[in-house]
């Protein structure tokens, strides 16, 4: 189980499953309503917290509609789009903040944010979020980490991009600044994701360089790589969730929508739970199935002094007679007494 999870919820059942993440971004197309039926909807999908995006447009980029300020990338989802507008249409108004929270907590569910700068951290720590997310392109803003630090709470931070000099830095500025739990994401930052460049391998040599728990901010469509990444130690789980992808949300062509999400939260644990141990041999559950392995039988009724022969004994189906190792020792020997065909093969059989 997520220790994210145990800590966050303490009342959570330990049954192995990740912390799975609904992340609502600008998916909320600027309606509150909308907003609040997505917390529903992830709340009844069985994600363990749903999380926003806290900045304004004025905290994240400058209001100017030329050059770099432009996104030019012909393949962006946001082409011809100028930062600015873009993300004074995605962002969350921050007067929101407190009903969705509220209503989060009413499903059951956590609640918590990205938050871009000190003033967002500020907001949030008013509202009493429990943790803190720190995205991909913040990564590499140490200030913004260290004051999340300061906070004394969970952090989790997504690693696309970075190198590893730089998720170094990152972790070393939380640890250093207080923080008393840390969640390192792999990251893909293209939107969406094609899962050849997930490179999922990287997460145990992630949980293993950087001494924490480890998982993944996927922005794949569907829920493969999510799951395969659970299979490989993932425990934290973060999607981008939608009502509809034809809502057209600026996340939604990339984003999970209802059932997509159950079906991620619900594989996930299975994938999770799957991990076990090493072990070789029966466990508990297959002690009975034993029963159905093929032996030795005697299949002709036989006098005493009879010769076992091919024909007369067989490797067959259940297994309550002698191996199938046994079978070319066996071959040519007599028994010692009448045998009735069905009898399972043992040494006492014999003469």
């Amino acid at each position: 189980m997520s220790r994210l999870k145990q800590l966050l919820n303490p009342n959570a059942a330990d049954d192995g499953s990740p912390f799975v993440i609904a992340e609502m971004s600008g998916n909320h197309n600027g309606s509150l309503d909308h907003a609040l039926a997505i917390v529903d909807a992830a709340a009844e999908a069985g994600a363990d917290a749903v999380k926003l995006q806290t900045y304004t447009a004025d905290t994240m980029t400058l209001d100017i509609a030329e050059g770099e300020f432009v996104i030019n990338d012909p393949k962006s989802l946001w082409k011809g789009r100028n930062l600015y507008d873009l993300y004074r249409e995605a962002h969350t108004p921050w007067d929101w903040h407190a009903p969705i929270m509220a209503r989060a907590k009413e499903k059951g569910i956590l609640c918590f944010s990205s938050p871009f700068d000190e003033t967002a951290v500020d907001l949030l720590e008013s509202l009493g979020a429990p943790c803190y997310k720190i995205a991909s392109f913040e990564c590499i803003d140490l200030p913004l980490i260290r004051r999340v630090a300061a906070t004394g709470k969970p952090m989790i931070i997504s690693t696309g991009m970075a190198t590893i000099a730089e998720i170094a830095e990152a972790v070393e500025t939380a640890r250093e600044g207080g923080c008393p739990h840390l969640v390192v994401l792999k990251c893909t930052s293209n939107y969406p994701a094609p899962p050849e460049h997930s490179n999922l391998l990287t997460i145990p040599h992630m949980a293993q360089l950087f001494d924490c728990e480890v998982g993944l901010s996927d922005h794949t469509m569907g829920i493969g790589v999510p799951v395969a990444a659970c299979a490989l130690g993932a425990t934290v789980i973060e999607k981008h969730m939608t009502l509809d992808r034809e809502d057209g949300g600026v996340d939604s062509a990339f984003s999970a929508e209802p059932a997509e999400m159950a079906a991620l939260v619900a594989e996930a644990t299975r994938a999770r739970q799957a991990l076990g141990v090493i072990r070789y041999g029966p466990t508990e559950v297959e002690r009975n199935a034993r029963r159905r392995r093929r032996s030795l039988y005697i299949a002709q009724d036989l006098q005493a002094g009879d010769e076992l022969t091919p024909q007369n004994l067989r490797r067959v189906r259940p297994g309550h007679g002698l191996e199938p190792k046994h079978y070319d020792v066996l071959l040519g020997r007599r028994v010692s007494k009448a045998v009735k065909a069905g009898t399972p093969m043992s040494w006492d059989l014999l003469g």
